[in-house]
């Protein structure tokens, strides 16, 4: 797989970081934003773990799926 890293090694700007938290509130898939960041995944889960941002969905229940 590709990882675009157009911006490795550069640091974070604060509208990144403000964007890692609007697409984490909205359930983005962290490999999603990773693409539209430019960053690896790893990046992403770092990041968001120094600036305490759940990458967790929200939409989700932690029982699994319910049968009706």
């Amino acid at each position: 797989m590709n990882k675009s890293t157009r911006n490795a090694g550069k640091p974070w700007s604060a509208g990144d970081k403000s964007e890692l938290r609007n697409l984490a509130r909205h359930n983005t898939p962290t490999r999603v934003i990773a693409f539209k960041l430019g960053r690896t995944p790893e990046a992403i889960y770092s990041k968001a773990n120094e600036i305490d941002v759940s990458l967790r969905p929200t939409n989700q229940s932690p029982y699994g799926p319910r049968k009706k």
